[in-house]
């Protein structure tokens, strides 16, 4: 046994780059859990900023220089925040209480939808199990309600964050565009001057990050926008929050889709029942995600590393219940990360890595 773990920290631990790497991610991994909520508006910045930074460099490969990109780019994206604060999120906010309001009656009606199909398969599923269920849903919407309806006070904190991040945000994605080279060149001090395996990791992140995060963000967008519009075509109740929330779905694969099906099918059936319009609603869903699925993904994410659905999966519990909202948010691309770095790792070889050391070349 002593031989064996002998081995094999001698096969992945005897390069110096690994050392170097390790403590490069212990670094970053350690500000982020340490520091997030402090830093938040400065992480909500580097987001933004990514998500800009390919426009930019459109501009600048056209002859305008960095100052005047930057300068544009920032006042054409934050120009929308006036439109979104005081046009859609009221809009939002007030289709979001009438519909938390109307929730338990809206159970109370599938409830006895439930009962007519529950009489049906009497000897599986019995009315108290029934009631159980519906009691238990009922009882956490009303909790969630409560705490939309009636939070004086957690709203007014919500509003003074909101402010600040309206103040801070802009300021510093500008910074970070225009400034993008001297930022780089500084945190590229920081680090050892022979860095060949970081350096890797860190061009193979970049590029991964800026792909995922421009492409997530046009998903969003395209998916919210073209379910909202749908459903406002087929009349349902709701249809711009239903799409907001459809949007927002894409950005847990997957569960998010899973999970939002649910709002859907309940406005649906407590405006229609059993009826075609109700059938039409939730083709027009599932039609919806497989749009989503197999043309838009493929078709955004077409450079993306390639990760099982249950890696991703953990990467969304894992990194999730480590930072909340911003871990799920970037799951997969640190799931990439950690993919990228295993492929990247260096081997001894020795004879016994001799075979390994080609197939994760191969990989990478």
């Amino acid at each position: 046994m002593r031989n064996f773990f002998s081995d094999w920290s001698q096969r992945h631990f005897s390069n110096p780059e690994v050392i170097e790497l390790l403590l490069v991610l212990a670094a970053g991994f350690g500000v982020v859990l340490l520091a997030g909520s402090m830093l938040a508006p400065v992480l909500a910045a580097v987001v933004i900023a990514y998500i800009l930074e390919a426009l930019v460099g459109t501009l600048v490969g056209w002859g305008l220089s960095r100052l005047l990109a930057a300068l544009l780019i920032s006042a054409l994206a934050f120009g929308f925040v006036p439109l979104i604060l005081f046009g859609l999120l009221p809009v939002l906010a007030g289709q979001l209480k009438e519909l938390v309001q109307q929730a338990p009656e809206m159970l109370s009606d599938g409830r006895q939808s439930l009962l007519s199909i529950q009489a049906q398969y009497a000897d599986y599923v019995s009315v108290e199990q029934l009631d159980d269920i519906i009691g238990s849903v009922t009882v956490q919407v009303a909790h969630w309600g409560q705490s939309i309806v009636s939070n004086p006070l957690a709203t007014l904190v919500n509003l003074i964050t909101v402010l600040v991040y309206l103040v801070l945000v802009p300021f510093l994605v500008f910074f970070f565009l225009k400034d993008k080279e001297q930022i780089s060149a500084w945190l590229t001090r920081q680090l050892p001057a022979q860095r060949p395996l970081v350096k890797q990791v860190w061009q193979e992140m970049e590029h991964q990050m800026g792909n995922y995060l421009r492409g997530k963000f046009i998903e969003i967008v395209v998916v919210g926008g073209a379910t909202a519009a749908i459903f406002s075509i087929l009349g349902i109740q709701y249809a711009l929050l239903l799409g907001v929330l459809t949007g927002l779905s894409v950005i847990i694969p997957y569960v998010g889709a899973a999970v939002v099906t649910l709002p859907v099918a309940m406005v649906g059936f407590s405006q229609w029942g059993w009826s075609g319009d109700f059938g039409y609603l939730m083709l027009a869903y599932v039609i919806i995600q497989g749009v989503d699925g197999n043309l838009l993904v493929p078709l955004l994410f077409s450079e993306a590393v390639n990760l099982h659905p249950v890696a991703i999966i953990v990467a969304v519990l894992f990194f999730g219940g480590l930072w909340g909202l911003w871990g799920v948010f970037f799951a997969i691309p640190l799931a990439t990360l950690v993919a990228t770095v295993i492929n990247a790792w260096p081997v001894s070889r020795n004879a016994s890595s001799t075979e390994t050391a080609p197939v994760l070349a191969e990989e990478g």
